[in-house]
């Protein structure tokens, strides 16, 4: 009888951890806070509350304490703490960069660059630069979604001032060469700016050595906290305020600093970089893992490259379902994924970074990224890779389509969807 009950009890309990669990891939929409990095915000939210504007001793404090912040900031830059500008989020940071260095240098030339893999934060601020008056060249990518350096030559012009183009994709993981961009920018004395939020806790962002006028980061990237992001700008690099108000950070971004948030990111900036070499090591390791399982599903396609791609970034299409009822599936599997920007998500529109690779509307609307983080396991890895064949053997068994379309995939001609009888045969 008490084995029994034993059994029972075991039972339940298994039961109950198998609906608790939780498995978080989306960390490149945003990451966990680290309960270390909380530690050390908490002082400032607390106790240390001041206005880093007042003259009495708490302010005092707290502006030491930003003082202190992007000094360390700087050093892992490898830049000067002036060069460092304190925003609100990495999407300001990068209106910021762009607005600020586009509208008070337009005496000097109408021209812009970027590409169309951009973060939304920079294609919005160019299409509204468009609108304004300026010139735009949207760069085309390769179908593994690297800029064309030829191209990027080619369009400089002795017109162009600015340009920005992304240093790893959020979507497809995509890792540009930015120190050859950078060169080629340079000879024809255009600025660089790059957005290297996905980048900060993996790759290479010593200023120097990429050589870059401007670059983003943000707190909610490299588990810090939301709401802060940074603009590390060149000290020869003149831009104008988009912010207007108390003339806070030089008078380039008004407003009141959120001490407690930067202290955050300063804190978590330099526990990322400790682990680094470790941290993409192991996932490295569990991506490629990850991305050859999943391929074995039939009809299956991986955006973006095998080298020279994040090491925690998996986006693979799966031919006939929807992206969007798939997370949703694997959602009630205590899974949390995206199927492309989590900030255009509620968009139903095909991710333009997928369109822009080469694949057509079906392959975008069929696409899951999942991003790995600090805490996952080979473990947690083979879960959602089980869980995930079941999920798309599910939807497709519930599409009457799925086979004709199978087949229709196989015979279409040598046009615009190349790509995907290559790749999904």
């Amino acid at each position: 009888m008490f084995l029994l009950i034993a059994v029972l009890i075991v039972g339940k309990t298994n039961e109950v951890f198998k609906i608790m669990r939780e498995i978080y891939m989306d960390n490149a929409a945003t990451t966990q806070l680290d309960s270390k990095v909380l530690r050390k915000m908490l002082l400032y939210l607390k106790r240390e509350y001041g206005n880093p504007s007042s003259m009495h001793d708490k302010g005092i404090i707290a502006k030491n304490a930003i003082s202190s912040a992007r000094k360390k900031t700087a050093d892992i830059l490898n830049c000067k703490p002036e060069e460092i500008i304190f925003t609100g989020s990495g999407t300001e940071s990068d209106n910021l960069a762009i607005f600020g260095y586009a509208r008070k240098n337009k005496h000097k030339g109408n021209h812009i660059i970027t590409t169309k893999i951009e973060h939304h934060a920079v294609l919005d601020c160019f299409k509204m630069l468009k609108k304004e008056g300026f010139k735009v060249t949207f760069l085309d990518v390769d179908k593994d979604g690297f800029v064309d350096l030829e191209q990027l030559k080619n369009s400089i012009t002795s017109k162009t001032i600015l340009v920005s183009i992304i240093y790893a994709n959020n979507e497809i993981g995509t890792v540009q060469d930015i120190p050859k961009i950078a060169e080629i920018c340079h000879k024809k004395q255009a600025v660089l700016h790059t957005d290297a939020c996905q980048a900060a806790n993996y790759l290479e962002i010593d200023v120097k050595k990429l050589g870059v006028d401007m670059m983003t980061l943000n707190g909610s990237k490299i588990y810090g906290p939301k709401g802060v992001g940074v603009l590390f700008k060149k000290s020869d690099i003149e831009i104008e305020p988009i912010i207007f108000g108390g003339g806070q950070e030089k008078g380039l971004r008004s407003g009141t600093e959120n001490v407690a948030n930067i202290i955050g990111f300063a804190e978590a900036l330099e526990r990322v970089r400790r682990n680094l070499v470790k941290e993409v090591e192991k996932l490295t390791f569990l991506r490629d893992y990850m991305i050859n399982e999943l391929l074995k599903i039939p009809d299956s396609r991986l955006n973006g490259p095998r080298k020279n791609r994040l090491p925690n970034n998996v986006n693979i299409s799966f031919l006939n379902i929807e992206g969007e009822s798939a997370a949703l599936l694997l959602n009630e599997e205590g899974i949390f994924i995206s199927t492309g920007s989590a900030c255009s998500s509620k968009d139903l529109d095909p991710s333009h970074v997928i369109m822009a690779i080469g694949c057509p509307a079906e392959v975008a609307h069929s696409s899951l990224r999942f991003s790995l983080g600090k805490d996952i396991c080979r473990r947690d890895v083979d879960y959602v890779i089980k869980k995930t064949k079941k999920v798309v053997s599910h939807l497709r068994n519930m599409s009457p389509l799925h086979y004709k379309l199978q087949e229709q995939v196989k015979q279409r001609k040598d046009d615009d969807c190349t790509l995907i009888k290559e790749d999904f045969e």
